[in-house]
Formats: C-alpha cells, sequence, structure tokens
C-alpha cells in the first residue's frame, strides 16, 4: 500500500505544479489576488486546468484508500477524503460561471463541487488524523493543516454573512483570490501530509481502534 500512496502522492504535487504553472504563465493577464484559480478552466488552458485539478483529485483518492487499507482511516474519514476527491472532479469537468456571459448550468455544478472539496478536506483531514495525531509527524501535520482548513473555511463564511447583512457583494470585501489560494494551500498541504503519512513503511499501529475513535471524534 504504501507504493500506492506514493504513486498518489506524486500524483497530488505534480497536479499541483500544473496549476501553480498556470498561474505564472498567465500572472500579466490575471490578477491573483482578484481572480479565482477557476479562472483557467474558462479560456483556451481549460484542458490544462481540467488535467492539473483532475491529477490531483486521483491523486487524493489513491492516498485517501491506501490510508484505508492499512486500517489508518475509518470509513467517515475515508468517504470524506473521497468526496474532496469528487468534488475536484466535478470542478475539472464543469467550468465556472463566465461573467462576460452570464451565469450558467456549468457554473452553478461547479460551485457545487468547489463546496463540495473545500468543506470535505478539513473533515477528513481532521478525523483521519485526530486518533493518530501523536504517534508520527505527519499525522500531527496534517491534524494542523486541517485546523487551518477549518479556519479558512469558518473565517470566509464570517465575512459572507457579514457581507450579506450589510446588503455588500461579498466577493468584494476581500481579495477573493489571495484567499481562495491561501484556502486551497492550506488543504492541499493537509493531503500531501496524508500522503506522506500513508507512504510511511512503518506498520499502522492499533489498527481496530481507528474506527472507533474516529466515530467518536466525528
Amino acid at each position: 500500500m504504501e507504493r500506492a500512496a506514493r504513486v498518489g502522492l506524486g500524483a497530488v504535487v505534480a497536479g499541483v505544479a500544473v496549476i501553480i504553472g498556470l498561474d505564472l504563465a498567465y500572472l500579466g493577464e490575471a490578477n491573483p489576488l482578484r481572480r479565482t484559480i477557476s479562472e483557467h478552466g474558462l479560456g483556451d488552458q481549460g484542458w490544462i486546468f481540467g488535467l492539473g485539478v483532475g491529477t490531483l483529485a486521483i491523486g487524493s483518492a489513491a492516498i485517501g484508500l491506501s490510508l484505508a487499507r492499512r486500517r489508518i482511516a475509518g470509513w467517515f474519514g475515508t468517504v470524506a477524503l473521497l468526496a474532496w476527491s469528487v468534488g475536484l472532479l466535478i470542478t475539472a469537468s464543469f467550468p465556472k460561471h463566465d461573467w462576460a456571459v452570464g451565469p450558467s448550468l456549468s457554473g452553478s455544478i461547479h460551485r457545487v463541487g468547489s463546496f463540495i472539496a473545500f468543506l470535505s478536506l478539513p473533515i477528513a483531514a481532521l478525523v483521519i488524523a485526530r486518533p493518530w495525531r501523536h504517534r508520527h509527524g505527519m499525522s500531527w501535520a496534517a491534524f494542523l493543516l486541517g485546523l487551518g482548513s477549518v479556519m479558512w473555511v469558518a473565517g470566509i463564511g464570517a465575512v459572507i454573512m457579514l457581507a450579506t447583512r450589510n446588503g455588500l457583494a461579498w466577493w468584494q470585501v476581500m481579495p477573493l483570490g489571495l484567499v481562495e489560494r491561501g484556502m486551497a494551500a492550506t488543504e492541499v498541504a493537509a493531503v500531501i501530509a496524508l500522503g506522506a503519512w500513508a507512504s510511511f513503511r512503518g506498520p499502522a499501529r492499533a489498527p481496530a481502534v481507528v474506527p472507533v475513535r474516529e466515530a467518536a471524534a466525528g
């Protein structure tokens, strides 16, 4: 299972590299402080964006299955991590709204996929890593990054609520591109920590306890 985890970890890193490459290549055309990552899916480079996000999704799923087969992750944590992968595949397959044209069904589906992905990953990282956080450095890192992801989600949610109450457009009251990239970086770092942990050759300890403790943690 360590081999599957390493392949998954490599896929995650490759997917991230593709997306970072797009950001750098189009830095002069799109302001990363305001423009979201998904903007890359609208232009001629849309297939490259889809390839990068899809590779990230497949790598994440491989890591999740490796953790599950080693009995490190229980069913709930595994489902949450797979939900992150499914959400990413949806965002890769359906371009976001092109506001130069107007809202679209594809854009609405893309938004649902984004919500699924960004909400599922913090849950997965916390639920999987919490029972093991004192037993391996990478499990502790995954747990802390899961907490960081929760803080990003909570902070964005608070800004949206405050903006809505005051009649403001929430996407204009914060540097949306920067905030999204910060949250995405934290969540992807959590996946990488999980992948590094899953790649560890040492045996999983007390595997039978994990599902019970995960259920209590959730």
